[in-house]
């Protein structure tokens, strides 16, 4: 049985950091995992630009309110979802995901937590597991399923190697040169005839 692992910020949806970066008018919050690798690094350089504007969840789930899935992102969705199992792999928070799974039908999703003072600021995170995407994927391939992966960024790679097939999906020309074995594309149905002929 197949399962398809799909990241989310990229690829189904803009990039919720840079879309609060521009919106907030701080240009450094624009860094994503697909400029920095360690996301532990990435997520306390985060923060500590939050404090320094007095910006919390609030403001930010504000920003996620007017975002819109990337354009063709739900009927793919949909598609794929007629085909085989799917499940979003994600490292956004589950405070930033639902209304976004919202608008994509709620698809089931594995994502991480903020800790959010009474006040509203962010003072941490908690990941769901080490290395969350490519754990999940040796655990889903630990009860019987083979996974195909798609993502865009860094913190995608081992998922998609560990994967029976994986693909790059609007990635950066850096991270293309960098695998140019794996298959990289840029449209929904390009990626999902990948993913057809996988199963």
């Amino acid at each position: 049985m197949n399962i398809v692992c799909l990241d989310m910020e990229g690829v189904l949806v803009p990039e919720i950091w840079i879309a609060f970066a521009e919106a907030s008018g701080i240009p450094e919050l624009k860094r994503t995992t697909r400029d920095e690798p360690d996301y532990d690094k990435l997520m306390k350089f985060r923060l500590n630009i939050l404090k320094e504007h007095s910006l919390g969840l609030r403001e930010i789930q504000d920003t996620i309110a007017a975002i819109d899935p990337l354009p063709g992102a739900k009927d793919f969705l949909d598609e794929l979802r007629t085909l085989t199992q799917v499940v979003i792999l994600s490292d956004t928070f589950e405070q930033f995901a639902k209304p976004l799974m919202k608008k994509l039908a709620w698809p089931s999703i594995y994502c991480n937590t903020l800790e959010v003072a009474e006040s509203g600021e962010i003072t941490g995170y908690k990941m769901r597991c080490e290395k969350s995407k490519l754990t999940t994927v040796r655990a889903l391939q630990s009860c019987g399923f083979e996974t195909i992966a798609a993502g865009d960024s860094y913190n995608d790679l081992a998922m998609i190697q560990a994967s029976k097939a994986g693909f790059l999906f609007k990635s950066t020309q850096q991270i293309k040169k960098d695998y140019p074995e794996l298959p990289a594309f840029e449209e929904f149905g390009d990626l999902l005839a990948a993913i057809k002929a996988a199963l």
